[in-house]
């Protein structure tokens, strides 16, 4: 079992939970984290400091978000296992499923006195 970066965290720039983990698992992608199943313990430090709640447990993935089980993986298995994040930062590609979304940006306010 390991935790799982899903789509919420796609075009957001928050580190928190990079900086939480104390094994350096999760990994910087163009446009979203990946947490590497291989060096994940499980200790759960990164869910809680989340700010758009974009990580679950394997188990409690939603069923609309299951597929992000396979794209952390299979990202983690692009990159092998190098022990640990901070050597290499952005790593300046993603999964392509997530390189192929469309921009994941907040949802824009209507103009005053108009309704959306």
């Amino acid at each position: 079992m390991t935790f799982v970066i899903a789509l919420p965290c796609v075009d957001v720039t928050d580190k928190a939970c990079i900086e939480e983990c104390p094994l350096d698992c999760i990994y910087e992608g163009d446009r979203m984290l990946y947490i590497h199943p291989d060096e994940c313990t499980d200790c759960g430090a990164c869910e809680p400091v989340c700010p758009v709640e974009a990580i679950y447990f394997e188990d409690d993935l939603p069923d609309e978000e299951k597929h992000f089980l396979a794209v952390n993986a299979e990202f983690a298995d692009e990159i092998g296992s190098p022990g640990g994040s901070a050597r290499f930062g952005r790593l300046g590609r993603d999964h392509p499923l997530v390189a192929a979304l469309p921009p994941q940006g907040p949802a824009v306010p209507a103009p005053s006195g108009e309704q959306a």
